[in-house]
């Protein structure tokens, strides 16, 4: 039934297509309207990453609190086919970003029913007075070629590369993940599990837990993480009250809506490694990661991750997303394959605009004189 209802809503906007003339509008508050959160999850068959998501933008609040919001739509009737929610600090030099992206270095991108819906999106990002740092969105997004057009005559447009996001696609052969691997990493694996036993029975558990068993279960999973490096470094769930907050509202609405996956790896039933994860168009995206630094030697991270692979492809995913940035130990050990992604900045001919140019001038100048005393 689902599935059914999203194919209608598409249809229905397809049907409704508007006019090229058309022009977005600001739909203002993303967090407060019924009819909004319907039109969203409708548009979310067409989404090209899970920050995408109407549950993922009602949760920013505690986040973005404070700065200024702007939800641009395109609008026919009462049908949405275009959506990209904003947000940008207060005062003359605030740049307008995709909301979320500064606190949680995810990528994003427009959420559009069809190509040509980012054209009015891109004219209205263009006629606003301030800057646009967009600074992780996909290289194929529609609203790059929509930009360039839409910034003739009104400012400048800087489009370069970004980190990418690793990725794996799977196939039938992931049920069995060591085999990808050569036979030093296998046995690395082998001496891990080993070293694993001898602490106490091992398991593995992959849930998908409903509102009832939600919040226990998560709090385990973020207590195991505040016991990584990650609680000195500050990146730790736990030591953010916002960042909880945000994350415990985010997975709390998809474990609502059957999509969150919480996995654990057990040594005599105590939690020492966990991943919070996200299943949605056929794909695992894997938003957190941690494991007790007690159990370093056992490498209990790596472990959940090959049982959280076998998994996957038991499941018949497509593809096991690790969302953030392309960091060595994913791209030495893991995969080499990757979503590309870009940064975008507009320079609009304003005050603000040769404000954000002449600060990131002279930062590209100091970056060159690093290199070059480096």
């Amino acid at each position: 039934m689902l599935h059914a209802h999203v194919f209608k809503r598409a249809d229905r906007h397809a049907q409704t297509a508007p006019p090229h003339s058309a022009r977005a509008i600001d739909l203002a508050r993303w967090d407060g309207s019924d009819w909004l959160a319907e039109e969203w999850r409708a548009l979310e068959a067409h989404a090209r990453w899970p920050t995408q998501s109407h549950a993922f933008a009602a949760a920013l609040t505690p986040l973005i609190e404070g700065q200024r919001r702007k939800l641009l739509g395109l609008r026919a009737g009462r049908t949405i086919s275009a959506l990209l929610p904003l947000c940008r600090d207060a005062g003359a030099i605030g740049r307008w970003r995709i909301a979320g992206s500064r606190e949680l270095f995810e990528p994003g991108d427009l959420l559009a029913a069809r190509p040509d819906d980012a054209a009015p999106i891109a004219d209205a990002l263009a006629r606003l007075r301030q800057p646009l740092s967009f600074d992780r969105i996909s290289a194929d997004s529609p609203l790059l070629p929509a930009l360039r057009p839409a910034m003739h005559g009104r400012g400048l447009l800087s489009v370069r590369p970004a980190m990418p996001c690793p990725l794996i696609m799977l196939d039938e052969s992931w049920r069995n993940p060591e085999s990808h691997f050569n036979s030093g990493r296998r046995s690395d694996f082998r001496r891990a599990a080993r070293r694993a036993e001898a602490l106490g029975p091992v398991t593995f558990e992959t849930l998908a837990p409903g509102l009832q068993d939600f919040d226990a279960l998560f709090d385990e999973a973020i207590g195991v993480e505040a016991k990584s490096w990650k609680l000195e470094a500050g990146s730790a769930i736990a030591v953010d009250r916002r960042r909880e907050t945000f994350f415990r509202r985010f997975f709390r609405e998809a474990a609502a809506e059957g999509r969150f996956r919480l996995s654990f790896m057990r040594i005599g039933g105590e939690a020492v490694a966990m991943q919070l994860a996200q299943v949605s168009d056929d794909r695992y995206w894997l938003f957190k990661i941690g494991h007790d630094e007690r159990f370093g030697k056992c490498s209990p991270g790596t472990l959940l991750m090959l049982h959280t692979l076998r998994w996957a492809a038991g499941e018949g995913l497509r593809s096991y997303e690790l969302l953030g940035e392309a960091e060595g130990w994913i791209t030495r050990f893991w995969t080499q394959e990757q979503r590309a992604c870009v940064r975008v900045r507009t320079y609009p001919a304003s005050a603000s605009g040769a404000l954000a140019l002449a600060a990131d001038g002279a930062h590209w100048v100091w970056q060159r004189l690093v290199r070059r005393g480096a």
